[in-house]
């Protein structure tokens, strides 16, 4: 059976998505650039303080979330305890690594980064 290389998958420029759950228990699901770093075991995404997603993961420290993506027949999810941080060398780094996936971001002053502490691993495209 042939294989997709886990950090390929994870370096090449695709869309994920992030899913956390709303105060109410309803899914709140939106399409995000996300990092993988292997080394520190994190998912990162980057966004605006002001949105919806970061307000209520910072409301809701250490959430269960997960981030997804699919390339034709080939997916993995990441699942994790998320956290929101405006540290700036966290969201640095952050930027770092989404300039390297997709492309250098516009300047925000708002940005924060989501941290997904990685806990579970799904899908047909696993690491070694």
């Amino acid at each position: 059976m042939e294989r997709m290389d886990f950090e390929q998958f994870w370096r090449e420029r695709r869309l994920c998505t992030l899913a956390s759950l709303r105060p109410d228990g309803t899914i709140h699901q939106v399409p995000v650039g996300a990092t993988f770093d292997a080394a520190s075991q994190l998912v990162r995404v980057i966004t605006s303080d002001s949105s919806y997603k970061a307000r209520n993961l910072r409301a809701h420290p250490g959430s269960r979330v997960s981030v997804s993506q699919v390339e034709g027949r080939w997916w993995c999810t990441v699942e994790g305890r998320a956290t929101v941080s405006d540290h700036p060398e966290r969201v640095a780094e952050a930027v770092r690594r989404y300039a390297e996936r997709y492309r250098q971001p516009r300047p925000n002053p708002e940005r924060v980064v989501i941290e997904i502490a990685v806990e579970r691993l799904l899908g047909n495209v696993r690491p070694g």
